[in-house]
């Protein structure tokens, strides 16, 4: 036989299209073609392949060997059709029976050696085979991740020998079965920081419903604290959101199976580019807020990030997702982020500090404010400012409320939520909005005073009835009166103060 095929995945987004490799052997002098719109690194898979089975004790056939990757418009990239091609060769020389092929799909880079090393993407390219009704042979490091997803038959190999072993029947591969995590996560403690009840408050609300948060204040106030609480008192992640937050941090290769069901979260610097935040490339690749999916994103002194960079942040921040177009190709990544952001509330950080240490003129900090455009601005649900502590909380020994009982509340308040309407209060909208956060007449009196007063915008009037949703679903009222309402309006205050 001079002609093998094998079926492999390639990336295209959070998309494993199927790719199949052809592998010839014709008349003619010794050559090694390879073609299927391939990336350079896909290239020089020639090199690594024919080091790897002649380190393997196979014979590298000399041929005139054609390796196309099919479909041709689709772009190949990276080493993880090293394995494929390789046992397409052997298989077209005789080496290697090539009926067992047909019942699985392959992918890894091969070491010059003949081990396999792990390859970027294997859960979503698992993902993708589930249809298929083929089992999936991976380096064992991918293996574990691979299994993760739903039925999933995948079966981890070390070196090219493993495979041909299981192919041919002489030794057969390991079945992964996904570990079970019997451990909670390891989140750091709200209990650790002191004093801070408004912010403490708010932060609940905004785990309750998924809602964005913004807290100014003072260094050294506990703000970055705060917010690496927030994924401990998040609600656990259900088998879908770790499924789909995996699957992403698997596009990066930063994913391990130690981490599955742990909620991200993502603090980039701010020199972080437009790109970095949203993602792109060629190929385009998923960034911060992709990886932050079901998790946390949190800008820390968010003024000093660039303005054009906070202003990819607005569509994602609505949707959900974010497609990242090119000339060449498109992808679409999800997005479901829960934004959390800390500001100074002047250039030098003490404006309003009781110990007076503002020098900063009005112009000052009118441009530093200015940095954050009012729409980014108006897409944050909460606004709140933390305070410089008082000695007596700074100094008592008192431990504040722990992250578990927290979680508890916010995780009551998010199960009516799902049973009420099926998301959190934060992803309503339209006529939803109208069906599950109506207030009573007392209330929305109140928010048609605060709307003249504040000059609220559509939006802010809309997020203003969720927050109060989330502060009613809290405290297991069925309706949202006048304090709801209140203390919802209160958290837009200083949103319209910095506009």
């Amino acid at each position: 036989m001079t002609l093998a095929v094998v079926r492999s995945r390639a990336l295209a987004g959070m998309d494993a299209p199927e790719v199949i490799v052809e592998a010839h052997l014709g008349n003619g002098l010794p050559a090694f073609t390879l073609v299927g719109l391939a990336e350079a690194e896909v290239k020089e898979s020639r090199d690594r392949v024919r080091a790897a089975l002649l380190q393997s004790g196979f014979e590298f056939p000399q041929r005139r060997i054609t390796v196309n990757l099919a479909p041709a418009d689709l772009p190949k990239e990276s080493g993880r059709f090293d394995l494929p091609i390789a046992l397409g060769l052997l298989a077209a020389s005789g080496q290697l029976p090539s009926n067992p092929l047909m019942n699985y799909e392959f992918a890894g880079e091969l070491a010059l050696t003949g081990a396999l090393r792990p390859i970027r993407g294997a859960l979503a390219m698992m993902l993708g085979a589930a249809s298929s009704g083929r089992a999936f042979i991976l380096p064992r490091a991918s293996a574990e991740e691979a299994a993760l997803a739903e039925g999933a038959e995948v079966y981890a190999a070390d070196t090219l020998l493993a495979v041909c072993a299981h192919l041919a029947g002489r030794a057969l591969l390991p079945r992964v079965v996904p570990r079970e995590t019997l451990t909670s996560p390891d989140y750091a403690d709200l209990a650790d920081v002191k004093g801070q009840q408004s912010a403490r408050r708010a932060l609940e609300i905004a785990a309750a419903g998924g809602h964005s948060l913004l807290m100014s204040g003072p260094p050294g106030t506990g703000k970055s604290m705060l917010a690496s609480r927030l994924p401990g008192i998040l609600p656990p992640m259900t088998q879908a959101e770790a499924l789909e937050s995996a699957a992403v941090l698997s596009l990066t290769g930063s994913f391990r199976s130690e981490n599955w069901r742990v909620r991200p979260y993502r603090s980039p610097h701010h020199t972080a580019s437009g790109v970095a935040l949203v993602g792109g490339g060629n190929p385009p690749r998923p960034g911060e807020i992709s990886q932050a999916t079901h998790g946390v994103l949190f800008l820390d002194e968010l003024p000093e990030f660039d303005r054009k960079a906070l202003e990819v942040l607005r569509e994602p921040m609505e949707a959900g997702r974010i497609t990242i177009s090119r000339a060449a190709r498109q992808a679409d990544f999800p997005a479901r982020f829960q934004f959390i952001a800390a500001m100074n509330p002047c250039p030098c950080g003490y404006l309003g500090h009781p110990g007076g240490q503002c020098r900063c003129t009005p112009e000052q900090v009118a441009r530093y404010r200015s940095k954050i455009s009012g729409p980014l601005l108006d897409r944050i649900d909460l606004h709140i400012e933390v305070a410089a502590l008082p000695e007596a909380e700074m100094t008592s020994v008192s431990a504040g409320e722990a992250s578990s009982l927290v979680r508890n509340r916010v995780a009551l308040a998010r199960a009516r939520q799902i049973a009420r309407q099926g998301k959190p209060n934060a992803q309503l909208a339209g006529q939803e909005i109208d069906l599950h956060c109506k207030p009573n007449d007392a209330a929305m009196a109140l928010l048609k005073q605060a709307i003249a007063r504040l000059n609220l915008s559509a939006r802010a009037y809309h997020r203003i009835l969720r927050v109060a949703r989330s502060i009613s679903d809290l405290a297991g009222d069925d309706g949202i009166g006048v304090s709801q309402i209140a203390e919802a309006v209160q958290y837009r205050r200083g949103l319209n103060s910095q506009r």
